[in-house]
């Protein structure tokens, strides 16, 4: 059963603004490729982070909404933690 979750994370800014869309891109076929669905795709653009995270001041953030299946949860995070395009992520189950 896929439950709604919206998934955030930021691409560091040591990646070129025009290669984002590839880091997206990457991160939605992985998605897909583990049974899940993207509903929505919101890409902020470039923003200062609240605090500095491994020397960048600045990253690209981008929101996911999705349709994922509650076991395969813990392997999306593990794939984000060390993809080194992702400075930080953030997954969180929407209400229903």
């Amino acid at each position: 059963m896929n439950r709604k979750y919206e998934l955030g994370f930021i691409i560091p800014t040591s990646v070129q603004e025009s290669e984002t869309q590839a880091v997206i891109n990457d991160v939605r076929e992985w998605i897909q490729g583990h049974e899940g669905t993207i509903t929505n795709v919101d890409f902020w653009g470039r923003r200062r982070l609240a605090y500095p995270i491994q020397d960048f001041r600045e990253g690209y953030y981008v929101f996911l909404q999705m349709e994922f299946p509650a076991q395969k949860l813990s392997e999306l995070e593990h794939s984000l933690w060390f993809d080194e395009r992702v400075l930080r992520h953030l997954v969180v189950r929407l209400d229903e």
